[in-house]
């Protein structure tokens, strides 16, 4: 995995560049990942603003429901839960994918005719999701915090100015710095995961089937992992 790393690494700046494959990852990681990614942002929002009333209402501290929610979706439920997602979906996908052309002897074919596999096939992906990670990540942050605040404002009836100055004012820049870099190594993770477990990937459908099943849980496991030593460093 290190040396795909590498091999990866140093395809992104070798000449000649492909641009249209890296668009077209784009908008299978970015575009697509919208609807359950909104889904996912919301619901998380709304439920993360109910559980911090019940407990905040016994100290009358509930117009800091928007600052929890704040906080929590940008430093980690928005990166972490936007990449387990992404790696559940995408990373499956790059993983049945490429172990299939492995199965299928088309990445030998690719060699034949002088075609790089990492290249072709690794490097897109690699520049995608470490890409669109970071704006998936903004998208689902904005769409849980305007989940909380809906359900704060409808059911709760906190005042509408009162959320926002409180969310407004404990919500610094480097909240949301920190959750877009963790959203940069999250995305290199799945993408490295998920092709080497692809280029890896036994003979057969159980073959093929097995990759997907180790990119996804591996891929998680990783975020998680990282997750901790990130927050750890950043501040």
């Amino acid at each position: 995995m290190s040396i795909l790393t590498k091999d990866i690494v140093a395809q992104i700046f070798t000449r000649p560049f492909r641009i249209r494959p890296i668009l077209h990852q784009m908008v299978v990681v970015g575009l697509n990942t919208l609807p359950i990614a909104s889904i996912m942002a919301i619901f998380t929002g709304m439920v993360l603003a109910v559980q911090t009333y019940y407990q905040f209402r016994q100290f009358d501290l509930e117009t800091y429901i928007g600052t929890v929610v704040g906080l929590s979706m940008t430093r980690e439920l928005g990166p972490v839960l936007t990449a387990i997602i992404v790696a559940g979906r995408i990373g499956s996908s790059t993983a049945a994918e490429i172990g299939s052309m492995k199965v299928t002897e088309q990445i030998d074919a690719l060699r034949t005719f002088g075609v790089n596999p990492v290249r072709y096939l690794a490097t897109p992906r690699f520049i995608a999701l470490v890409t669109m990670l970071p704006f998936l990540t903004i998208y689902t942050d904005f769409i849980g915090i305007l989940g909380a605040y809906s359900i704060s404002i409808i059911k709760f009836h906190i005042r509408s100015s009162l959320y926002i100055d409180k969310t407004i004012h404990f919500l610094d820049p480097p909240d949301v710095l920190s959750g877009l870099i963790k959203a940069i190594f999250f995305g290199a993770i799945i993408a490295i995961v998920s092709c080497h477990k692809g280029l890896t990937s036994g003979e057969g459908a159980q073959g093929v089937g097995r990759a997907t099943t180790n990119s996804v849980v591996l891929s998680s496991i990783l975020i998680l992992i990282i997750d901790y030593f990130l927050t750890i460093i950043l501040p």
